[in-house]
């Protein structure tokens, strides 16, 4: 049985997840690249790509990003960018069943775990998904060779992914092993 702790623990930590995931989409350094003892720069985000040699960004993936040799990098990589768009989604899905479970009575808290921990599993999967196409990207891609790495986008989606997936799991626990709350009960008939 939840308690309404648990509920405003969990909807702080989903607000946190969520500002860690908009923070991954915003920020263009999925992937970057960083000579040793040079101070250029380059750098993939999902809808970017940064030079420090032009000092500006542009819009990455485009056309000629995209030829017949490297469709399949441009379409896992738009892949991604809608994955983490959609996970921003199912967040703001799951920040509503917080706040609504949260507003209603006792009833709500028994059986709104079910909704709140399903989204929060989906929402890691989808993050989870797009990490691992990521990382797919980054190791079998060519034109990422030695000196390219992963970078703070990617760990920040990655630490997303788990808080989601933890909180949920905490959620399921607090459903199945906390005691009855000591809210007003059901009239016997």
């Amino acid at each position: 049985m939840t308690r309404r702790i648990v509920y405003g623990v969990g909807l702080w930590v989903v607000v946190a997840a969520t500002a860690l995931t908009l923070a991954s989409i915003i920020e263009p350094r999925w992937l970057s690249y960083r000579p040793e003892g040079n101070s250029i720069r380059f750098s993939y985000g999902l809808h970017r790509k940064c030079s420090t040699i032009k000092g500006t960004c542009e819009p990455f993936p485009e056309f000629a990003d995209c030829q017949l040799d490297q469709r399949q990098f441009c379409s896992i990589w738009r892949s991604v960018g809608f994955l983490m768009s959609f996970s921003v989604i199912i967040e703001l899905a799951t920040l509503v069943a917080y706040i609504v479970v949260l507003a209603g009575g006792k009833q709500k808290r028994d059986q709104g775990w079910k909704v709140t921990a399903s989204l929060l599993g989906f929402s890691a999967l989808v993050q989870l998904i797009a990490m691992a196409l990521v990382a797919y990207v980054f190791d079998s891609d060519a034109r990422f060779f030695d000196g390219w790495e992963l970078d703070a986008s990617w760990i920040l989606c990655t630490v997303s992914w788990a808080i989601l997936g933890l909180s949920g799991v905490g959620l399921v626990a607090s459903a199945k092993f906390l005691k009855e709350e000591g809210d007003y009960e059901l009239i016997p008939n």
